[in-house]
């Protein structure tokens, strides 16, 4: 039987409660209820060049080679969005809404009645519409960001994350309990290619500097999936060398090199190559380490620890956690973003139903709200930035 989505949260809520902080690769328990059989071994697979001429043919030039997130800098908006009200959209999953909040006086300014169990808002490739993943609805609610106004839903089986190809082309449903990646039409969202996967959980990814491979997370077998863009396959699959690793949101390390993954049940990030995809080493960051945001002048990731209500900070360039900053009265948070100015980082509070509004110079909790039920993959919106890579937005 399919989990749902609450017994999903529950289960995850309770395993990470029972476990204790894990010291670098200590064993763990299993979660059963969601285990597969161990990762078919794949032949080494040859590393990619970043090379700013030999990107994914389409995709538009990276700015800096050596910084992919260049685009995102503080009040860099695309004409596209420039004059998009500041909004923070919030899908509230066991609510079935989202929440919308004026993030000039964190107060809610309305709710949107949308699909069973919406888990991401996610501003498409070209900036012009947030896609809400209705999961167990089985559809995707579209909201014009100019108005602010949901249209008609589009039929889409197990939307439960969604991304874009970096030329555009396609968008890439995460359809985790269908186990595949789904690569549809970016517009009409007619499935153009469905992708099985042996893994289970397909949920996070995040792009390479060259747009041809992207990495994927599967949180119910602890499992990391290589697939090439262009040719929509999977090239390389791997098996997290901790027993009972649950991997979250994936993020790429500025200059290219490095994807990060979060792990909520070792407590901390993988840190991978992505072109080698060998084993990766690990950082210890908090209980539920879960999303990872990065800063606007790219010095720093902020690593949401979900299960202990504190955020940790990576210094990209010593490689290094520098601080963690702890929520007052604790919180569970979640997903987000950063502010389009780079001054707030915004985070949903999943088990707490709330969101969270941090300084990002001090830490300090500069507001904390109350939304709807189970509140997940929160979006700012707009942000700056190019295109969207999907996600909860992830700019270019």
């Amino acid at each position: 039987m399919q989990p749902t989505l609450a017994a999903r949260g529950l289960a995850a809520g309770a395993a990470l409660s029972a476990l204790s902080a894990l010291t670098l690769l200590s064993a763990c328990g299993s979660d059963n209820e969601h285990r597969t059989d161990p990762a078919t071994p794949s032949a080494p697979v040859p590393a990619r060049s970043t090379q700013q001429g030999d990107g994914l043919p389409g995709m538009p030039p990276v700015l800096d080679p050596k910084d992919v997130y260049a685009a995102d800098r503080p009040g860099l908006l695309s004409p596209v969005a420039k004059d998009f009200q500041s909004r923070i959209y919030v899908p509230n999953t066991n609510s079935n809404t989202v929440t919308v909040i004026d993030p000039t006086t964190y107060k809610v300014i309305e709710t949107i009645p949308v699909g069973v169990q919406p888990q991401h808002v996610v501003p498409s490739w070209d900036l012009k519409t947030l896609w809400v993943n209705n999961d167990r609805g089985n559809s995707l609610t579209p909201i014009d960001p100019r108005t602010g106004k949901a249209g008609k839903p589009v039929s889409v089986h197990d939307p439960y994350n969604l991304y874009f190809t970096p030329d555009g082309k396609y968008a890439i449903v995460m359809a985790s309990l269908d186990r595949q990646l789904v690569f549809r039409d970016p517009h009409t969202m007619k499935t153009a290619k469905a992708v099985p996967v042996s893994c289970y959980g397909v949920n996070h990814a995040d792009f390479s500097l060259d747009g041809r491979y992207f990495i994927v997370s599967c949180e119910f077998s602890g499992e990391l999936l290589k697939v090439d863009t262009a040719r929509m396959e999977v090239v390389a699959q791997q098996k997290l060398p901790l027993q009972g690793a649950m991997p979250q949101d994936v993020k790429m390390s500025p200059d290219g090199k490095l994807f990060y993954i979060a792990d909520m049940k070792a407590n901390g990030l993988w840190i991978l190559d992505g072109d080698a995809f060998d084993k990766p080493r690990f950082l210890a960051t908090g209980n539920g380490c879960h999303g990872l945001y990065v800063s606007r002048d790219s010095r720093t990731m902020y690593i949401s620890n979900r299960g202990e209500g504190t955020i940790s900070l990576l210094d990209f360039g010593r490689g290094k956690l520098t601080g963690k900053w702890r929520l007052p009265g604790g919180g569970s948070p979640d997903m987000g973003g950063v502010s389009a100015d780079g001054k707030v980082l915004w985070l949903s509070g999943r088990y707490n139903s709330e969101v969270y509004a941090i300084d990002t110079r001090t830490g300090a909790q500069l507001a904390r709200i109350k939304v709807g039920s189970g509140p997940h993959g929160l979006a700012v919106y707009p942000q700056p930035g190019r295109y969207s890579l999907g996600h909860t937005g992830i700019f270019r």
